[in-house]
């Protein structure tokens, strides 16, 4: 079994060159799950034996890029339909030994989204189900490999999750070397390159997005530079704590967030040294804004519902004609 994982990441790093999830590791991913599903002999544990176990039997692999999804039963309730109707999970998972003297026998490589189904199961009417899984010797690197095979095609992992996997990959198998790396994933150098910037933005930027799975890629790609020219990042840096401020706001009081197109244009704005607009918020809505015009003059742009509070209006929007003020 590891001989037929080893020659599919072998596969996968002579692809290279392409960007994206493409066609090559669609391809790949569909062989890794009709050829775990074809494997079906039974065994105790040994190399490339289908066992049965507790899904308790299992700890998580640290190296995984998505860490520990928080799966749900709404979002696996097909999959768990699918595993009650069939008495068991088709599709074997992977699993290795752990070292001895571990808490739990098995480390879960591959089929975490099978492992909740039947561990749900387990604790909601079918306790008889038992996990089937293929016990493989691999390497952490190999395992990576293998988990990133299988989460590209996954809508699940934020593309920030998975290029701060890649950031902390690189260092750990691939001594640094972005270009090692990057043929080994099958990835053109430039779209890795692109994915490690994004694991690189600052933190004060992430949370100025209302999730982390609204940052993508190409947001990098605009910010990036510029918070490499010392003012500009400065100004973005503060614009960005600002945002999240806001956002927290919000949040608090069940607002609407900012969305990510929103949040990209005030960011840009600011490292262009450009006045911005001000959200007058009241009552965790957002009910206009001020915004700069010429002369140094405000401008106020408001949208009120027949039932809005005038007094909560009238505060909020003092508040915000002053910060609109200082930023002038």
């Amino acid at each position: 079994m590891a001989g037929f994982v080893r020659d599919m990441l072998a596969g996968l790093a002579h692809a290279g060159g392409r960007d994206g999830p493409g066609a090559e590791h669609h391809r790949l991913l569909v062989r890794l799950d009709r050829r775990l599903a074809g494997l079906v002999r039974g065994g105790s544990g040994a190399e490339g034996e289908t066992i049965r176990l507790r899904p308790g039997d299992c700890s998580a692999w640290s190296g995984d890029p998505r860490g520990r999804p928080a799966h749900s039963a709404e979002s696996c309730r097909a999959l768990i339909d699918s595993i009650a109707d069939a008495g068991g999970n088709r599709i074997p998972v992977l699993v290795r030994a752990n070292p001895p003297g571990s808490a739990q026998p098995w480390e879960l490589l591959v089929g975490g989204r099978r492992h909740f189904a039947v561990d749900w199961l387990n604790h909601n009417g079918r306790p008889e189900l038992r996990l089937k899984a293929l016990a493989v010797a691999l390497s952490d690197e190999e395992a990576f490999r293998l988990a990133d095979i299988e989460n590209r095609e996954r809508e699940d992992i934020a593309e920030l999750d998975r290029a701060r996997s890649y950031q902390a990959a690189l260092d750990r198998f691939y001594g640094g070397v972005q270009t090692r790396m990057a043929e080994a994933l099958g990835l053109s150098n430039s779209q890795f390159s692109r994915l490690l910037s994004l694991a690189q933005l600052p933190v004060e930027v992430v949370d100025a997005f209302a999730t982390r799975e609204e940052i993508r890629v190409r947001h990098s790609e605009v910010l990036t530079p510029l918070l490499r020219r010392a003012d500009a990042g400065e100004r973005l840096l503060a614009a960005a704590r600002d945002i999240g401020g806001e956002q927290q706001a919000l949040a608090r009081d069940g607002g609407q967030l900012l969305s990510a197109a929103t949040v990209l244009a005030r960011l840009r704005d600011a490292a262009a040294g450009l006045p911005r607009d001000h959200a007058v918020v009241a009552g965790g809505t957002r009910v206009g804004q001020v915004r700069p015009g010429r002369g140094g003059a405000l401008l106020i742009d408001l949208a009120l519902a027949e039932d809005a509070d005038i007094d909560a209006l009238l505060s909020a929007l003092r508040a915000t004609l002053l910060a609109a003020r200082e930023d002038q």
